[in-house]
């Protein structure tokens, strides 16, 4: 099966936009200054005023929410407040993904810095498998422990939350995977997802719900004189674990999230954490930003948990030592590329199985002894990404159970879709997109016959087509460095907040050359322009097909691109089409 043709779509078709509303929008805000192309984009992203558009562009911590509005935060902040003033120990249990690494990082050096006796614990996937671990609750009981903060899990974990109220251990669930309809018994739980929370920023990662606990904490003790002879903890310093790790959580950059994000990468940028620095080192990262992260920074953390241990990471994130944090970032760039082969074996055996036609109409479920558990997230995401269709994969153990990964498209919400499921797994969780599982191997066919039910009654044809979406119709000359200066100011960029996308029609490519690895180097003319250097990232199979005469529609991102203290437009290719003068489609 060849790879699915895309469409392109104006945003504003996909957002419901009404024409006339939109340039209601336009009008406003170029009235207020803004120049037609950033006005349109602007629009586009929902605001309707200059006082809005301002807001956006200067994200403002003052801005951010009450940490006092998220249900039970009150109670969760005065326990661990309580725990420090009593000298408690604590413990931060945390997810193995970089979500969880970063916020029990963030809450372990806070408490730390509070003078609290704290340790923290984070799974082994094949070992303990997801969310909190009743061995490791037995173990904290041992040793004392008398308060356990849950980080980027725990919203599903009811047994351990009766084991550990059993062994009178206070646990505090913080989280933002979405609630089933059966809640842990904890102490306290904080999780913006659940019914009647007022809090507004519901888009939180697991890191960010964390910081927002810190910083309750801290407003308790203010409260209380405890920072009358010793130094309050500095929030914003730990907003780099925040960026770092919701970026790579891949949840919305709008709202509270945009706000934590600009402000922490701001301060990566500025205090250096030590264990960043040199994973950027051997990641060849030289600027944060979101893109630098998702693709290079994020992978690397991300495969100490599928692979290994997770505690590489938060050690790395944590490290005092220039030494020992080059050390660790070495071997998670190692694991990364171990995790890279495996990723493609997986890959092209999957493929090989749907092309034979297994797959269902709709819906992807396979499953296979020997995949490595912590890599069939990734392989279920380029499969959605080649076939889109939701796809569950599923690594067997060899005895009799299987733990899956799975990935969705639009109009196909996992977590729902999955609890109606809920009879043929052992248990799950998740979100929209994303979504774990754990499965008996002989259900695994019925998964797979009652997932593709759902997604023929739930999915259309035309939900079957990918779209990729566009703000507007450009020519080559209106791409100057200064516009493009000026649509950068609307990073970061990311889920819920992409950056701008263009469309030129009837440029002819030249000097087109493969460079790296499987990328298409070309400079993109028109008669009026000139030339624009182009870059199209893993497409490097088109290249026999720009020879010629031929013209081609571009679907792109501006980027700057500065070599040898000059600084050009660059523009980085989505996805690229034949004009229609030239006949026929390129992709």
């Amino acid at each position: 099966m060849a790879e699915l043709q895309r469409h392109w779509q104006p945003r504003e078709l996909h957002q419901g936009i009404d024409e006339s509303e939109l340039s209601w929008r336009i009008d406003r805000l170029m009235c207020a200054g803004f120049d037609p192309l950033t006005a349109r984009i602007l629009a586009l992203r929902g605001h309707k005023n200059p006082q809005e558009a301002k807001a956006y562009l200067e994200p403002s911590l003052t801005h951010l929410p009450d940490p006092f509005a998220m249900r039970d935060m009150e109670r969760a902040a005065d326990r661990v407040a309580a725990a420090v003033l009593r000298g408690e120990r604590v413990m931060v249990s945390g997810d193995y993904d970089c979500d969880g690494q970063g916020g029990t990082a963030l809450l372990v050096e806070f408490l730390r810095d509070l003078g609290v006796e704290i340790s923290y614990f984070l799974p082994v996937r094949d070992v303990d498998g997801y969310g909190l671990s009743e061995r490791a609750i037995r173990d904290a009981a041992q040793e004392g422990v008398k308060v356990i903060i849950s980080v980027d899990c725990g919203t599903s974990n009811v047994h351990e939350a009766d084991v550990a109220r059993q062994l009178g251990i206070s646990l505090i669930v913080t989280d933002h995977h979405q609630p089933p309809d059966v809640l842990p018994q904890a102490f306290a739980l904080v999780n913006p997802h659940q019914k009647d929370c007022p809090f507004p920023g519901k888009e939180l990662s697991g890191v960010g719900v964390a910081w927002y606990l810190a910083a309750a904490v801290r407003s308790i003790l203010r409260k209380r004189n405890y920072f009358a002879n010793r130094p309050e903890p500095d929030l914003k310093k730990a907003l780099d674990l925040v960026a770092l790790s919701t970026v790579a959580d891949l949840v919305p950059i709008t709202g509270v999230n945009r706000v934590l994000v600009k402000h922490g990468l701001s301060v990566m940028e500025q205090e250096g954490r030590l264990g960043l620095v040199e994973l950027a080192k051997v990641a060849g990262v030289k600027r944060y930003s979101c893109g630098t992260i998702g693709f290079s920074l994020g992978p690397r953390l991300n495969a100490g948990g599928r692979l290994a241990d997770s505690r590489v990471g938060v050690q790395l994130l944590m490290a005092d030592c220039a030494e020992k944090a080059q050390e660790i970032a070495l071997e998670l760039d190692a694991l990364n590329h171990e995790r890279q082969q495996i990723e493609a074996q997986i890959l092209d055996q999957c493929i090989e199985r749907i092309e034979a036609g297994e797959q269902g109409h709709k819906s992807i479920v396979l499953a296979g002894e020997g995949w490595e558990a912590g890599v069939v997230g990734i392989v279920a995401s380029r499969l959605v990404e080649r076939y889109h269709k939701p796809c569950v994969l599923i690594a067997l153990d060899g005895n009799g159970q299987g733990k899956g990964s799975a990935r969705s498209i639009k109009g196909f919400h996992l977590f729902e879709q999955l609890g109606r499921c809920a009879d043929t797994l052992i248990k799950f969780g998740g979100h929209e997109y994303a979504a774990g599982l754990s499965i008996e191997e002989d259900r695994v066919a019925d998964l797979a016959r009652e997932l593709d039910a759902l997604a023929c009654t739930t999915l259309s044809d035309e939900d079957m087509v990918p779209r990729l979406y566009y703000d507007a119709e450009v020519g080559l000359g209106d791409l100057s460095v200064g516009v493009v200066e000026r649509l950068s100011q609307m990073e970061p960029f990311g889920m819920g907040n992409p950056g701008p996308v263009f469309v030129v029609r009837g440029v002819s490519p030249r000097n087109a050359r493969a460079v790296g690895t499987n990328h298409l180097s070309f400079l993109a003319c028109d008669d009026a322009t000139g030339a624009i250097k182009a870059i199209a990232f893993q497409q490097a199979e088109k290249l026999a097909r720009l020879s010629g005469e031929v013209k081609v529609d571009l679907l792109f991102s501006p980027s700057i691109n500065e070599w040898q203290g000059q600084r050009s437009v660059q523009l980085e290719i989505k996805d690229m089409r034949v004009s229609e003068q030239g006949g026929g489609a390129l992709c």
